[in-house]
This record gives structure tokens, sequence and C-alpha cells, in this order.
């Protein structure tokens, strides 16, 4: 339903006010007859009272855009009319025990632009549920914590037709589908189409074989081998890690052109964005594909975190969310590289979340209140629900970890849980009280960790005390944080380099807290944080002399790193604030790591990268500075080019003994080696006039160096020939022409960057009601940090008039991208009135949905805060 601002305003939804369904459902059966403007649906659904609600109630049904044929209660007809957001059918009209309510309903999938609930997609039926899209396909209680098994009938000409569970018949022009697990409506699926199938199998440890197929358009085989190798790997790591085997006799992946999200965990019928199953060497970066190994992993782990336990209700969200991001996150360490994974976690984390913590979308991980729900799918949801899931391990224990785990497997096994059941399992499992831990969950914002030293020597030997201080600044609703449990792993250095403490949890309770280490021989030098053990901001002053120390010798590959960075970040910030020279010996220290052939290629490209011009501006603000866009970018540009000079001997060395030899390999050895290279190329690209760049982009063979190779080049103001060329060898590609637009406005120069993303809205390939092409180009244009500020305020104004042309067609879409004005009030009062018209005029736009009213309105109120 859309809601005009004008009339009326959306009213939230609190977790305060949960109160258990007044029913439970013992089957659903749904018989679907498809067609593109008029789909029947026709439900039977057999309810009982539920002794959690006692006494006599309406029966209540959620239902949008619903078309009304026929309603009975036992057989016979009821009289039922609906409104704007579902059914109501009196107690009084109602048995008094168990009865069956049955529906025939239509709906029309093309006009379903929103992508939620039944609609269409290149002439194939597809659904998406999650959140709330059920609603969309028949009246039913669409609610995560009411569970049924589900069976479904599906008629239509579509030779391929599937849905959740096992195939349990099929004939001409049908097909019926068991799933005899209890789940909720939001998992739910039906995918109908001209599709072909990729077949594999896997045997379970207990010695079933499960038939797998992953669905694509004909012509699609050919890049499903990975997805399909991933899903293996996932699903015996599931086994081997966490004791879960799967529990059908099929698991079917169906990848799909046109959704909002990156993949869906529907129970045996997982449904993926294509652009997270399709992969060759010539059409996938080695992004694409350790995302893809990523996401596949994901939503198969779902399968026990999500499905067997599901959430009961909406604010519970992390619940699954958080523990699968883990789950994830560590199959990916497990497959990879460990380190650099944890790096590039905290990266995602820093640049996502933590702006999210810092701004007016500030919110807990577990939320109290919302608007709409599909606006809480976000970074502190997951990304930060998996860092709350890592400190829980870090603090049980490995085994603690494990017997808890285990322990709400057996305990809640097709049940809806909450956040209390989850740390209730840990503390039966443990003996822990974490009553103060679930601070995490219901306390929003990002914790500053302050750091003071002393050192007092000794004829036994000296003490050297840490005192930590915490503090988490107030956020929208919440002004006051009592301390929270914070694990702090701390490793102690001698000064040549040796190790004489190895790894530590310190287990922070109290606001101001002190730990000594008595026995020491010299005033050692700390190693804190170590593995990004909690996610807080750490404030610490540390010399230039002991960050290079750290950078040299910290036994910890996180801190080694973060000792990097902090050096890049300082000599930046001083170039900015005090017009300083770059570092030459911060360059030194770059090039002695840089070299160092004993490390990780991969780890060694990490390091190669300059903070982000978001993450400087974010510095800068938080030192009481006011950003500027320009200098930001002009400053970075300007050290890369002088360490590109510095480096030039040492960057064309790695250039060259990087090289992969062919044939293309996905493997983490074979991409960390492209890594280093391609990182070296942005270096050297800016000082060769593009020479390398264009001479690779003629000669891969890959996506992945030809993509960066044109990125090299449109970053030097070149490329044109080349950005021709790559159109017209990938027209007929979806996935990589969305990699066409955004390259072009990632890399466009500043005052150029709205005019290149307005020249690329009008070309005939810019299809912007797919989710993937608008947020290739627009999501470029908001990553385009000094292009999107640019002080003439073009692109504020493209970016909103192409939102408020989204939002009727795709609410979902539309409300996460106008996240890219939440940091509008750390810039100055020029941008901050131009972003402010922007946001009113959003907000005022008539009907705008409850999606976009939500957003925009909190980034607006961060102006009062």
């Amino acid at each position: 339903m859309v809601i005009s601002v004008k009339d009326s305003t959306p009213q939230p939804t609190r977790l305060a006010d949960y109160q258990p369904y007044p029913f439970r459902i013992e089957k659903t059966d749904l018989t679907f007859r498809l067609d593109p403007k008029a789909t029947r649906v026709l439900s039977r659904i057999r309810f009982h009272p539920n002794p959690a609600r006692p006494g006599r109630h309406d029966l209540r049904m959620d239902g949008e855009r619903l078309r009304l044929i026929a309603a009975r209660i036992d057989g016979a007809p009821v009289t039922a009319r609906p409104d704007e957001t579902g059914l109501t059918i009196p107690a009084d009209a109602l048995p008094d025990g168990a009865f069956d309510f049955e529906a025939e309903v239509e709906i029309d999938p093309s006009a379903n632009t929103a992508l939620e609930g039944l609609y269409m997609s290149g002439g194939m039926y597809c659904t998406q549920c999650e959140a709330e899209g059920f609603r969309r396909i028949t009246f039913y209680p669409d609610r995560p914590d009411v569970m049924a098994p589900f069976h479904v009938r599906i008629e239509s000409d579509m030779p391929v037709l599937l849905s959740n569970g096992n195939p349990v018949a099929q004939g001409e022009g049908w097909a019926e589908w068991d799933d005899p697990w209890p789940k909720p409506s939001y998992l739910f699926a039906l995918v109908a189409g001209d599709l072909v199938a990729v077949r594999d199998s896997f045997t379970t440890r207990s010695g079933r074989k499960v038939d797998l197929a992953i669905w694509v358009r004909a012509g699609d085989e050919d890049r499903c081998a990975y997805a399909m190798d991933s899903l293996k790997r996932a699903m015996k790591w599931d086994e081997d890690v966490y004791g879960r085997e799967y529990d059908l006799d099929v698991f079917n992946i169906v990848a799909v052109d046109d959704f909002n999200m990156g993949a869906m965990e529907n129970k045996g019928l997982n449904i993926f964005n294509s652009k997270l199953v399709l992969a060759s060497p010539e059409t996938a970066t080695d992004a694409d594909f350790e995302r893809i190994e990523s996401v596949i992993a994901h939503e198969y782990f779902h399968n026990w975190t999500g499905n067997r336990i599901t959430c009961r209700d909406w604010f519970q969200l992390c619940l699954k969310e958080g523990l699968t991001v883990f789950r994830d996150q560590e199959f990916t360490k497990d497959m990879r590289s460990a380190p650099v994974k944890r790096i590039e976690d905290v990266l995602m984390l820093r640049a996502r979340q933590f702006r999210e913590d810092m701004g007016p979308l500030a919110h807990p991980v577990r939320p109290e209140s919302y608007i709409e729900i599909n606006n809480f799918y976000t970074a502190t949801v997951y990304e930060k629900g998996a860092e709350l899931i890592g400190m829980l391990k870090l603090l049980v224990g490995d085994e603690g970890y494990r017997r808890a785990l285990d322990l709400y497997f057996e305990r809640h096994d097709g049940q809806a849980a909450t956040i209390e059941d989850w740390l209730k399992v840990f503390e039966d499992a443990t003996g822990r009280d974490l009553a103060q831990f679930k601070r995490w969950y219901t306390d929003a914002g990002t914790p500053r960790l302050k750091v003071e030293e002393d050192w007092q020597p000794g004829d036994q030997g000296g003490t050297y005390t840490l005192t930590f201080t915490q503090h988490t600044p107030p956020t929208p609703g919440q002004d006051e944080k009592p301390p929270r449990v914070i694990p702090i792993a701390v490793g102690l250095l001698n000064p040549n380099g040796d190790e004489i403490l190895p790894t530590t949890v310190l287990e922070m309770t109290e606001e101001r807290q002190s730990f000594s280490f008595p026995g020491l021989a010299t005033r050692p030098v700390p190693s804190i944080l170590r593995g990004f053990s909690a996610p807080v901001v750490l404030e610490r002053e540390s010399s230039f002399d002991e960050r290079t120390f750290l950078l040299a010798h910290d036994t910890d590959p996180f801190n080694r790193w973060e000792a990097g960075r902090s050096l890049a970040r300082d000599v930046l910030l001083s170039m900015i604030r005090d017009d300083a020279a770059p570092s030459e010996p911060h360059a030194q220290a770059l090039a002695r790591l840089v070299t160092d052939d004993t490390l990780d290629p991969a780890f060694r490209a990490l390091c190669l990268r300059l903070p982000s011009e978001d993450d400087l501006a974010q510095a800068l603000a938080d030192a009481g500075t006011t950003p500027e866009p320009e200098r930001i970018h002009t400053v970075r540009e300007g050290l890369a080019t002088y360490l590109a000079r510095q480096l030039q001997k040492d960057l064309v060395r790695i250039y060259e003994e990087m090289e992969t030899p062919p044939p293309y390999s996905p493997d983490a050895a074979s991409a960390g080696r492209r890594a280093l290279r391609l990182a070296a190329l942005g270096y050297l690209n800016r000082i060769d006039h593009g020479a390398r760049a264009a001479s690779l982009f003629a000669s891969a063979d890959n996506m992945t160096e030809s993509a960066a190779a044109l990125a090299c080049l449109i970053d030097g103001g070149r490329g044109a020939r080349e950005i021709a060329a790559f159109y017209e060898r990938w027209k007929d590609n979806r996935l990589v022409i969305d990699k066409w637009f955004a390259l072009q406005v990632a890399h466009a120069q500043p005052d150029m960057a709205a005019q290149v993303a307005a020249r690329l809205a009008e070309h005939p390939d810019f299809e912007w009601k797919n989710p993937n092409r608008f947020r290739a180009l627009m999501g470029a244009l908001a990553a385009n940090h000094a292009g999107f500020h640019h002080i003439s305020g073009a692109a504020y104004r493209f970016y909103a008039d192409w939102l408020i042309r989204l939002d009727p067609v795709n609410p979902q879409t539309t409300a996460r991208m106008s996240a890219a004005f939440e940091t509008w009030t750390r810039y100055d009062a020029e941008r901050r009135a131009m972003i402010r018209a922007e946001l009113g005029r959003i907000r005022q736009t008539p009907d705008l949905s409850r999606d976009t009213f939500e957003m925009v309105s909190r980034i607006l109120a961060a102006e009062k805060a």
C-alpha cells in the first residue's frame, strides 16, 4: 500500500506491542493457476485456536492488491470484505475449534514492478516473499511466527514448475510439491518458466543422496559450475563444522534477472539474483567469484539458521541474519585467506555500518520499532549482527560456542525464536551471565575505546598497565549508553620485535578498567584490538615510529595492516589540513611491506589500498573539520601519484612477477596474485600515461583484468575507444553491461560525474526498472565521493529526480538507495542546503511509499539532533 504524506503519517510497529497470533496453522494447501495478468490462487488453510492467546478472536489475515473471488469457512460461503491491508472475519462467524478457511483470489504478476510477491521476470514467474511479500499472493497471516507445512499445486503451460520442498507428483501442465517442514509464509517460493537445469548430487554424512539443480535460461548453463561447486563445499562444511545435515531430497537454485536482493533462502528453492550465480572467467571478476561463493553458502546455511529455526518477529531479524553472515564469513576464511577475509569484512563494516551508526539511520542490532521492515535490512543487522556472534564465540571459546549451538538447534528446531532464546542457550551451555552483553543488541551506536598506558620499572621486572575507557555517543532515541562487555584482544612485543605476550583476550565490563602485565624486562609495544576483536573505534595516540614498527613486526596480520592504514590516513589528513608534503618514511615503510615476498599477495594488495575519500571525510568530521570533497580527492590523488613515483621500480617488478599464466582460475592464490598486480597497475597508471592499462585491456583473457584496465583508463581521462569496444563485445550480456555503466560513473572526474551519469541514463540499455541496472548507475554515482558532492549540486538533483521516478515502481530499492544522503550534515552549509532541498522534495512527493517516507524522514531528522 502507498500512503500520501499529505493524507497521513505512517505509524510504526513496535517490539513492545508483540502478541502471539490467535491461531495456529496445521497445514496450508495452495493451488496456482498461472496467468501473466490474471493468476488465480486457491488456498485452504487449517486453523486451530492458539493456547497462547486464549479467548475468542477475529480472524485477521494480511493481503494487499488482491481481488477476492470467494471465501469459505468449512466449505460454507462467508461474507468477507477486504480492506487495503487485509481481510477480517469476525469471531462470531468462526467455529469454536479447528476450521478450514478457503479463498480464491486473483492477482496480476505482470503489473508487480515492486518485485514483492509473485511477479514476472523476462517471461518467467518468480516470487520474493521476505519480508512481507506473501500478502500480495493470497490472504494469510504474513508473519514469521506462524509456521506450517505447505503443499503446492502449480498449473501452467510453462515447462518448469518449481516450489518448496520435494516434488511429489507431476503431469502435463501441472506439478505438485510438498514441504514437510513447518515454515512461515516469507519462505514460500514458486518459479515457473522456460528453464534448463545444471544438475549434480551430494551425499550427506548419513548416506542420503540429495539431487542438486541450478535452473537458468538456455545459454547460461556454462556459467554455473562455480556456483554448484560452492554449494557442495558449503554443504560439506556445514556438516563438518556445525554438524548440520541437509533435510530434503532436492535442493534447487534459480537465477533471476529482476531481483531486489542478492538472494533468498526459501526452503529447498533458493532464488538468486543472476549476478550471484552466473560466472565465467570472461564475464566475472575475482570479486564476483568470491561473492558467489559467499552468498551461495550464506543462503544454504540459512536452511538451519533461518528456516528450521526462524525469527519470532521481524525485530529479531539479526537472529537469523547476523548468525548466518558470521557462518558464511567463517566458511570463506576456511576456503581462502583468513586474515585477508577479516580485513575485508572490517573494511566493509567501517564503510557501511560505522557510517550508519554515526548518522541519522543509526539503530540497534535489534530495533525497537519500524515503519517499513524492508528498511531494516541494514549493515547494522547483518554485519554488526555478525560481529556480535564473533564476540560471543571469543568470550565463551570454541568449545563453549559449539555446545551452545548444539543446544540451540536441539532446543529451538521448528520454532520461531528471539534474541533472549539465543542468549539463554549460551548461558545454559557455558554458565555465563550475558545480561550485560545483551546491550550490544539493544543499544545503537559504535563505542569509542580510549587507551592510556603506564610503565613502572622494577627490580623484578617492570609492570605495564593498559587503562581503557569506553563511551558510546548518543544516537536517535538513545542518549545515554551504559558500558558494554568488550573483548579486547591484546598482544605485547619487545623492542626487537619478538612477541612476549601472545594474543590474550581482556574482558572489559566497566566504563573505565585497567589491566596490568608484570615481570617484563623492557617497556613493550602493545598490539591492541587484534583481529578487530570488537566493533569499536580505538582512540589511542601512537607515534609514527611505533606504527612503522608494528607494520614491520606485528604478528597479528590485522593489526599489521591497521598500522599501515593508520599511517596513510594520518599522512593524508596532514596534507589536507596543513598542506603538508607526502611522507617519505611512510613510502619507505610501505615499500618494505609490499616487496616482502613471504607475505600473501592478497594481503600486500590490501596494504597498498589508500583510505577512501568517504573514510577521510568522516575522519575530518570526527576531528571537528568540515570536509571539502574536492580537496580530499585532489590530495588523495596527489599522494597516490607520489607513491607511484617513489615505489616505481618495486611496482614494475610486482606487476611483471604477479602475472598469472593461463588458463584463468578463480582460486584464492591466483586471485591474490591478480589483486597485487592490479593494485600496482593502479599506481603505475598515474605515471605511464595509461600505457600498461591499454596493453592489458587489449590482451586480457578475463574480466578481472579487463575491467581493472578499463577503470585505470577512465581514471586517467582516457579510454573512449576501450569503452566502446567493451560495450560492443558485451552488449548482449546483461550482467557485464551493468559493469560498463558502473565503471564509467564510478571513475569519472568529479566535475563530470553527474554529466556522465545523466548521459548514460539516456542510453537505450539503461533499463531503470531492473534493480541491478539502476544500482549499477546510481550506486556508482553515490560511490564517487567528490563527484556526488560536487559543489554544483548537479548530482544531488539528478539522484533525487531518479529516486522520485523509481519510488512508485519499486519502493524497496528507492528507499535503500536514499541512504546515499545519510552523511549530509557533515558537509558545509551550501551543500547541506542543497541536500535538504532535495530530501524535502522527495518527502513531499504525492503518494510517496512508506519505505521511502521513513528513510527520508529519518535522514532529515539528523539536522535537529
